[in-house]
């Protein structure tokens, strides 16, 4: 088996660890105490996660995210994310629909198709320069638009922050990506791979700012994650209720 192979069947193990990893941490929150963030009952085993994930990203993801910032001029960088986040258009449309959100699917079919047939295949991001808004949309998302709470916060093996709402979410988002559709085993393991590296080297800056800046790394990631899904489910506007995400 392949490099390539390993890490996919790694990430693989850990979506399906997602559901075990939620069911464990319910197991645990009877030792969170009294005064448990209201938000993150299941503290404790968060942060040993998010312990582990660290160590992993500094010892892997950072340095090939690195070497792949140093190795690859920005133009063809740019040209990468503009591709992946061509991908993601049709997913984002399909859930615009089932949120009934008319606009959005009709401006996230547009950019799909002007990036696709003007953009080289997404490699040129030409409906941005043409004004057409881009709207990011999943299946938490969907969920949350049609009343489903976020639940606790959850850290997952490898993936990262995450909800109980967007944990159950997960699958659904990853079988309606189209990468999953590529049936050439060694071309979609090797997209998957660029594209984590891709992501990851797009955060390196922010990552090293809040290692210097924040006093508690997990904490900081966990409120920022909360308050930015929460800004995604609602669409940007406030939550009714304030403590809804």
């Amino acid at each position: 088996m392949t490099a390539k192979n390993t890490y996919i069947t790694v990430i693989k193990t850990a979506l399906r660890w997602g559901c075990a990893t939620v069911a464990m941490a319910l197991a645990t929150a009877c030792a969170t105490g009294p005064n448990a963030n209201p938000a993150d009952p299941l503290e404790p085993f968060n942060r040993g996660v998010y312990r582990f994930n660290d160590a992993v990203d500094t010892a892997v993801l950072v340095p090939v995210a690195t070497a792949y910032n140093r190795v690859l001029p920005s133009p063809v960088r740019t040209g990468v994310h503009n591709f992946f986040s061509n991908l993601t258009e049709v997913w984002s449309f399909v859930n615009s629909v089932l949120q009934l959100r008319a606009q959005d699917s009709a401006e996230t079919f547009m950019r799909f198709n002007v990036n696709t047939l003007f953009g080289l295949g997404g490699i040129l991001d030409v409906a941005t320069e043409l004004g057409i808004d881009r709207h990011p949309e999943d299946f938490g998302q969907t969920l949350g638009y049609w009343g489903v709470g976020s639940g606790p916060f959850v850290m997952l093996p490898l993936l990262g922050p995450s909800t109980l709402r967007d944990t159950a979410a997960l699958p659904v988002d990853v079988q309606g990506g189209l990468l999953s559709e590529i049936n050439d085993v060694g071309v979609r393991n090797s997209l998957y791979v660029l594209r984590i590296v891709d992501a990851r080297a797009r955060y390196l800056r922010a990552t090293s700012l809040i290692g210097d800046a924040a006093l508690d790394k997990y904490s900081f990631t966990r409120d920022a994650y909360l308050q930015r899904r929460a800004a995604e489910v609602n669409n940007g506007k406030p939550s009714q209720d304030g403590g809804d995400y």
